[in-house]
């Protein structure tokens, strides 16, 4: 699937994982409201590098931990310590492998760690300030809840606050990069509004687009109340 507009996304977490292969691990948080695409980019970023992909599911963290542990073992096709019920005590492994392996470590919704044990954000400083010079781990961690995001990283009074190296935003495509999704996607995307207009009666016609505009949205994560008729 084509990425459109987000090539200059591409080439900073490009350039940002690079660094983090060539120097000490670098840490980028990622922002932006849910299904706009941020994991997609991420994914599309990491293609062809070994990557452990971790989502942050509203679950017991010892049972996140065996998943993790799981995702790990299978990720880097390492073996990887059994029996670990602490997240602090998990990324404390992860960072340990980074000292011999370069790979990415994505943490999709990090805020999340907030609502299972807000104790977590010490550890992960405490555990990042000790390996980070020492690994070549590019560390993402993404999040689609801004107010918790920018509290757990830029409120002077938390744990991780100066420990992202980047921070970026993923904003909305604008309504003409929406278009070109929806006509590259249907060729006669046009002419089928017009067509659709002149046959059907406009709740007919309204219904008839808006079916089509939300599937195709939905097939690059996107949503369809971004581009309304009016815009098309």
């Amino acid at each position: 699937m084509k990425f459109h507009n987000r090539e200059k996304e591409l080439k900073q977490l490009a350039e940002i994982r690079q660094r983090s292969f060539d120097n000490p691990s670098q840490l980028t948080v990622i922002t932006g409201r849910r299904r706009i695409g941020k994991t997609k980019l991420i994914l599309k970023n990491c293609e062809d590098t070994p990557t452990v992909y971790l989502f942050v599911s509203r679950n017991n963290e010892a049972v996140l931990c065996q998943m993790f542990a799981q995702s790990v073992t299978n990720s880097l096709n390492i073996p990887f310590p059994k029996g670990i019920s602490s997240f602090v005590e998990l990324f404390a492994q992860i960072m340990i492998i980074g000292r011999s392996e370069n790979f990415n470590l994505v943490i999709d919704e990090f805020q999340e760690l907030y609502n299972i044990n807000p104790g977590i954000f010490s550890g992960i400083q405490d555990i990042w300030d000790r390996f980070k010079d020492s690994t070549h781990v590019n560390f993402i961690a993404s999040g689609s809840v801004y107010t918790l995001m920018h509290k757990i990283f830029l409120d002077y009074n938390e744990p991780l606050y100066g420990r992202c190296d980047t921070v970026m935003k993923i904003r909305p495509f604008d309504t003409s990069v929406l278009r070109e999704i929806l006509q590259e996607h249907y060729e006669d995307y046009t002419a089928e509004v017009k067509r659709q207009s002149k046959n059907f009666r406009p709740e007919q016609f309204k219904a008839k687009i808006e079916h089509l505009r939300h599937k195709v949205l939905s097939d690059y994560s996107i949503e369809s109340t971004l581009l309304t008729l009016e815009d098309m």
